[in-house]
């Protein structure tokens, strides 16, 4: 029975009571029915449309609303009002164009002005003799063509490339906070700049790079000679690893990798890589180069750490002084220049002689039972006669170019060392592969330039976007080009 006919049968009295209460009650069961399913349907669907869950249900009532009355309710409101605070949002272009220093316009190189019309105004903060200017720029261009880009400024930033440099190079070569790097901008060159912003603007450095950094990992890939050291980084709480490639001319930082042969692979292929390798005696470098070389200051500092603790054994400064006899003519042999390749090795074998005269009468097994000190020497001799043995120990001497320390790479781990010891480590995976690129093209920067200074870098990096290609890209075509002539010659 329907609404119409329940009047005719009400009009007509015939519409007893029971009657009455009997369709209430199927109209209720409908209705229960009904939102039933409706709930079965909207859950389907927010699966694929998940702004439905949000939607208020028309048939809901609102619950009563129970009301604490305490004090740490009280907190826990106020601490609610805060976090809503809503975020004044960005400023309108034309409030930033009215609050600029001044103005200027960007044509089209070679298009009449005639020609042109406006295509969009950016206020952009600059660095202008130490001090931060906003300057309002107005790009024009010619219908149908690409928009010209502005000097030393990225794509959709408000922020000029020296500013990014300047707080790249605080935050992560001198080693400050976020803060500190924002109160010094804001201190000596008036720059208004925020902790957010901040992060923000490393993001884009870091972007912007990516394939100047990936260029920097071929070209490691590539060297002929590559130094290599590691030392403990974090990750939040997750303890891993920063691993540091060094050449010639290219410096690679990993921060947040794993110390693993994984990571070795991924970084100087089994397949690529043919030069030659300076490390510590670590487990994951044995056997790993066609041509190694271990870092003698590594051997020299466990035997002079036993010269040093152990005065009364005269047998450890006997040892310290011919061990550094060894190392000292080793030096020289590397740099006589009138040595052929024969004479260097001629020299190479009295040098393993001599080694093997110094290592013979200590060489023992570590036995369990001995004093830890006589361990540790014994340890350092067997030590000494296996890496002699892999012919690593006396490369440096052979091959022109190859130092016999990869002091180098320890070097360029002090400041992150320093870092870590503070606590200031990577906080996410995306911040430890921010760090890993913008740290590596700074350094390498630092590499190639012959002044490290804000002017110099700013000139390179404008320079990169100017040309389409970076320094380190000429490089590896410059590379690629030699590898190709000796193939070239063999065809032929």
């Amino acid at each position: 029975m329907d609404v119409r006919e329940a009047r005719r049968e009400m009009g007509c009295g015939r519409l007893t009571t029971e009657r009455l209460l009997e369709l209430l009650e199927q109209q209720q069961a409908t209705i229960q029915r009904l939102t039933g399913e409706v709930e079965r349907l909207r859950r389907r669907l927010a699966q694929y449309e998940p702004e439905v869950q949000r939607e208020p249900s028309p048939a809901a009532a609102p619950a009563p609303v129970e009301r604490e009355y305490s004090l740490r309710a009280e907190e826990r409101r106020r601490q609610r009002r805060k976090r809503r605070k809503k975020s004044p949002g960005r400023r309108p272009t034309r409030l930033k164009m009215a609050d600029a220093a001044r103005t200027e316009a960007i044509y089209p190189p070679g298009a009449k002005r005639s020609d042109c019309t406006l295509l969009r105004e950016r206020a952009v903060w600059r660095l202008e003799d130490g001090r931060a200017v906003l300057v309002g720029y107005r790009v024009f261009g010619t219908p149908g063509g690409a928009e010209p880009r502005i000097a030393g400024v990225t794509r959709r930033c408000e922020y000029g490339l020296e500013i990014l440099v300047v707080l790249a190079f605080l935050v992560y070569v001198i080693g400050i906070s976020l803060d500190k790097a924002c109160g010094v901008l804001r201190f000596f060159c008036q720059l208004p700049l925020t902790k957010s912003q901040a992060d923000a603007l490393l993001r884009q450095l870091a972007r912007h790079w990516e394939g100047e950094f990936e260029t920097l990992c071929d070209l490691i890939a590539h060297a002929a000679v590559v130094y290599l050291d590691e030392t403990g980084w974090k990750i939040g709480r997750e303890g891993c690893s920063l691993w540091t490639f060094a050449s010639e001319l290219a410096r690679v930082f990993l921060f947040g990798c794993r110390k693993d042969a994984d990571t070795l692979d991924a970084m100087l292929p089994p397949e690529v890589f043919t030069g030659v390798g300076v490390s510590d005696d670590a487990a994951v470098y044995r056997q790993r180069f066609v041509r190694g070389q271990k870092c003698w200051a590594h051997l020299l500092r466990k035997a002079i750490r036993l010269a040093l603790w152990y005065p009364r054994k005269k047998k450890y400064r006997r040892f310290l002084d011919e061990l550094l006899a060894i190392y000292y003519q080793a030096k020289r042999d590397a740099a006589d220049q009138r040595l052929s390749s024969a004479g260097r090795q001629k020299r190479v074998a009295a040098l393993e002689e001599r080694l093997c005269q110094l290592c013979r009468p200590q060489w023992r097994k570590a036995a369990p039972g001995r004093p830890p000190h006589e361990r540790d020497f014994a340890n350092l001799v067997n030590e000494l006669v296996q890496r002699m043995l892999d012919e690593e120990l006396f490369t440096f001497v052979l091959e022109a170019g190859v130092e016999p320390t990869n002091n180098l790479t320890e070097r360029l781990q002090r400041s992150p060392a320093q870092d870590r010891k503070a606590g200031r480590t990577s906080k996410t995976a995306a911040g430890a592969r921010r760090r890993s690129v913008i740290v590596s093209v700074l350094e390498s920067l630092r590499a190639n330039l012959d002044s490290f200074t804000l002017a110099n870098v700013v000139a390179e990096a404008r320079r990169w976007m100017e040309n389409g290609r970076s320094l380190f890209a000429q490089q590896w075509q410059a590379m690629m080009a030699q590898i190709s002539l000796p193939l070239a010659s063999d065809t032929s």
